[in-house]
Order: C-alpha cells, then sequence, then structure tokens
C-alpha cells in the first residue's frame, strides 16, 4: 500500500480530532511520565497528549514516514524536548520502558490479531497504567459496504483481491470486553455513531479516500482507479442524499476502549511464588 498523505488525511482534521479528545478525556490519570501515541499520524493526538501531560515524556509512533514528518513539522522536537516520534510497526512494536498511557486512536483497525495485540500492549503498561483505544467500527456502512460491493465488480476484482482482508474485523464490544476484562483492573468500553454533515458525495468520497479507500484504489492503475472512484461516487450519492441544507449526513461509528492495568499489588504471583515468600518470611 502506498505511503499516507497527510494533506488528504488533514482536510477532515476537526472532524477526525473529535474522537481523539471523548477518547483521552475518559483517561483517568492525573499525570504520566511516558505516554505513547500509537499510530501518530500527523500528529493531531499527539499535540492533546502534550496539552494533557506537559510534564510526560511523549512518544509519538507511526510506520509511515510522510505521517512522521508531517508530525515533526508540527510539534518540533526542538520546542519540546520531552517528545520524541518514531517509526515503527504497531505489530512488533515493545516499549523500552513501561508507558502509564498507551494511546491509540484510529490506528489498531489496520493491525490484525486483536485477541494477542490488546493483552500484549495492556500488559506492556506501568501497573495502574492506561490503554486508551478508538477504532472506526463502520464496516456496515454505506461507505464502507460500497467499497467492498464496487470492489466486486470484474473490472476491479482481480486487481483489488480478497476485499474482506483490507482490514480487520473488529471483535465488537462484548468481545472486546470478555478478551481485556479478566486482565484489567477496570475496561470502560462504549460505541458512538458521530454524524458530519459533509458538503457533498465527493467530500464523503475525499473523507475516505485518504483512509478506509486506499486498499481498494492503491492497487488499481491510473484509469481503473479513476472508473472505481467514479461508480463509488455515483453509489455514494444515492446512499447519501440530501438534506434539508443540502448537506449530507454522513454516520460514522467508532469503538471506544480505555483499560487500567491492575495496580502491582492487585497482581497475584504464582502459588508456587506465594509459597516460597512465606517460607521465606517463616511463615508454614
Amino acid at each position: 500500500m502506498a505511503d499516507w498523505n497527510p494533506a488528504l488525511y488533514a482536510r477532515f482534521e476537526d472532524e477526525r480530532t473529535r474522537p481523539a479528545r471523548d477518547l483521552l478525556a475518559r483517561v483517568a490519570l492525573h499525570s504520566a511520565g511516558l505516554a505513547i501515541d500509537l499510530g501518530c499520524g500527523p500528529g493531531n493526538s499527539t499535540e492533546l497528549l502534550v496539552e494533557r501531560f506537559p510534564s510526560a515524556a511523549v512518544v509519538g509512533t507511526d510506520n509511515s514516514p510522510s505521517m512522521i514528518e508531517s508530525a515533526r513539522e508540527r510539534l518540533p522536537e526542538a520546542r519540546f524536548p520531552t517528545l520524541r516520534f518514531q517509526l515503527s510497526d504497531i505489530a512488533s512494536w515493545q516499549p523500552s520502558q513501561a508507558p502509564d498511557l498507551i494511546y491509540a486512536n484510529a490506528a489498531l483497525q489496520w493491525v490484525p490479531d486483536h485477541e494477542t495485540l490488546l493483552p500484549r500492549l495492556l500488559n506492556a503498561l506501568a501497573p495502574g497504567g492506561v490503554l486508551a483505544i478508538q477504532m472506526p467500527d463502520n464496516r456496515a456502512e454505506p461507505t464502507h459496504r460500497l467499497m467492498r460491493e464496487v470492489a466486486a465488480e470484474p473490472d476491479f476484482a482481480a486487481a483489488i483481491g480478497d476485499y474482506d482482508k483490507l482490514r480487520t474485523e473488529l471483535l465488537g464490544l462484548g468481545g472486546y470486553y470478555d478478551l481485556l476484562s479478566p486482565l484489567a483492573a477496570q475496561v470502560d468500553i462504549w460505541r458512538t455513531a458521530y454524524q458530519h454533515p459533509m458538503a457533498s458525495p465527493r467530500a464523503i468520497v475525499d473523507w475516505v479516500r485518504s483512509t478506509g479507500l486506499r486498499p481498494f484504489i492503491d492497487p488499481l492503475s491510473p484509469e481503473l482507479r479513476e472508473r472505481y472512484l467514479a461508480e463509488y461516487e455515483r453509489r455514494i450519492d444515492a446512499a447519501y442524499p440530501a438534506r434539508a441544507d443540502g448537506q449530507r449526513l454522513l454516520a460514522f461509528p467508532r469503538l471506544f476502549i480505555v483499560a487500567t492495568r491492575k495496580a502491582m499489588s492487585a497482581v497475584r504471583p504464582p502459588e508456587g511464588a506465594r509459597t516460597a515468600a512465606r517460607q521465606g518470611e517463616g511463615i508454614q
């Protein structure tokens, strides 16, 4: 897949940053020594962490060189001595020290194996640390259903391939709660559908073109890409009719998770370790 386009992504920055703020508002930490922004993109979410925790060391990571460059332009490390940006792959990322906050806004939907990934991230935290995640949950929305429908057309299917594998299937509210609640001191989980007025069908296409539509159009030749986008926009026009003011109302569901790692005193050591400890204290 081609590298991300920060300028296209930032065209709807206010709408994209709103859920990032809503996620951070539910993080109950009063302070943090180290905060990680996984999949930091162009730095809009990292900026929220810097503002919330001004004395913390903050690290923004992303696998896109263009996004990291854009983030460094937005938040120059010379102005923020405790801030660093790094290239990394979330699937294999490991912190060099245990963070107080791992924050992933609209990033983990691109990473597979959530059953393994999320417990690993939670366990990487310092005791009492927080894992805060927001992911688009819109595969059933017309925007994403129509991506798959157009991709299945014979003209595009061979180049795009198995479109069902282009994004990670989310586990749902119950699935994530069941995954994390046995490991966490507390799990706060919810789903919100934002409603974004959009000026035109083309505006909706531009929104998803910088994110969810990329795996569909990147493999196409310029001629096929133009045809795909024209057919997709035609179907978007029908799926999102003009409202009373002429705007198109784009529903955008998002899933939020805030999980707190157990404090050290709440983590029971293995039975053998407890027995050895009792013996060491002279307790039989």
